[in-house]
């Protein structure tokens, strides 16, 4: 979400955002001043300002103003035309560093219209920059089609690096950096967010996704039961909780990051296993932006032998499952991904 304001400030819930308190931060005395008068050094207002048509990927505050970089300051004052993804956030953003350019609405509903004027716009020379709710354009967010038909007119695309919470949530997550995956929001209708679920259960690289406050606890007990039902009582769990390297990766041991309103006042962590954060989060319900991270399984056969692997496949065949389902229930009893138990099943299937 975009921060608002005349100050400095760090959000949590209030009117303007939605946000309940705002706390200010002290103004770093001529440190904008400084930087700006050195700006001609970087060339930015005039690679905008004379460049031929170039599309600019402007990144934004998630929450923390303090966060707005001096090139993304110099990029929409020089930009000749913006589009953002929520014009009355972007409009916030632009008064408070004192832009006037009216920004023109680009979203999911009508990024496929909007097209051919900003080529337009950029076959006649005009610098476009794009902007989205926060953070990194692109990412969970339109103009990946705007992106292409500039390419595709041999214009350059600029990116303007800055916040993101994907990021933000990996490094903060205490779980491998890399690789990772990321995957958005998952999808709403059942089928593909069952297909979604078991790709991060098979997942051997961290993933990263977006979930909603209201879907949150859905999310996490859905993680739960595909990683199996979670004993332990002492994991060093909750907010801020520690997570010590090399916790086992098979199943219920798989460890989780649910990162709330990153850069924010109530910024928060929590670290445990999917079971812990559900209950956590069903004592607690959560409120504001949340990125949630995955700790990946361990892959190949976990620590079940191929004979075990085998016999449960025979199993799950004998009561009559289908190859699908008698894949998904081998993986979870034996800590193998999906493939490799779909493979056995499979196999033994054919030998049988």
């Amino acid at each position: 979400m975009q921060p608002r304001g005349g100050a400095v400030q760090m959000y949590g819930y209030g009117p303007a955002m939605g946000a309940r308190s705002t706390s200010r931060l002290p103004r770093l005395s001529n440190t904008w001043r400084d930087v700006t008068a050195e700006s001609s050094t970087w060339g930015c207002m005039e690679e905008i300002r004379t460049g031929p048509g170039r599309l600019f990927i402007v990144a934004t505050p998630i929450g923390n103003l303090a966060d707005l970089s001096a090139r993304v300051r110099e990029t929409l004052a020089g930009a000749d035309h913006i589009l953002a993804e929520d014009t009355r956030r972007a409009r916030t953003l632009l008064s408070h560093i004192g832009v006037g350019t009216r920004p023109m609405s680009l979203h999911a509903h009508n990024e496929a219209g909007r097209i051919s004027r900003v080529r337009r716009w950029l076959a006649a020379g005009d610098s476009v920059a794009l902007v989205s709710d926060a953070g990194t354009p692109l990412l969970s967010d339109p103009g990946e089609r705007l992106v292409h038909a500039a390419i595709e007119d041999g214009h350059d695309i600029v990116p303007v690096p800055g916040p993101s919470a994907i990021l933000a949530a990996l490094v903060a997550s205490g779980l491998p950096c890399v690789p990772f995956t990321f995957m958005g929001f998952l999808p709403r209708k059942a089928g593909k967010r069952a297909r979604a679920l078991e790709r991060i259960i098979d997942a051997t690289e961290t993933t990263v996704l977006f979930e909603s406050p209201s879907r949150l606890t859905g999310l996490l007990d859905d993680l739960a039961a595909r990683m199996g039902a979670d004993g332990r009582e002492d994991s060093g769990s909750g907010v801020g909780g520690r997570q010590p390297p090399g916790t086992d990766a098979v199943g219920a041991g798989r460890r989780i990051a649910v990162c709330r309103e990153l850069t924010k006042v109530h910024e928060e962590v929590f670290r445990g296993t999917a079971a812990e954060g559900a209950r956590h989060y069903r004592e607690h319900p959560p409120r504001g932006e949340v990125t949630v991270v995955v700790e990946g399984g361990a892959g190949g056969t976990g620590s079940a032998d191929a004979d075990t692997i085998d016999a449960l496949a025979r199993e799950a065949l004998d009561a009559d499952l289908a190859p699908t389902a008698a894949a998904r229930e081998v993986a979870r009893r034996s800590g193998v991904t999906r493939g490799a138990a779909y493979e056995a099943v499979m196999r033994v299937r054919g030998g049988a």
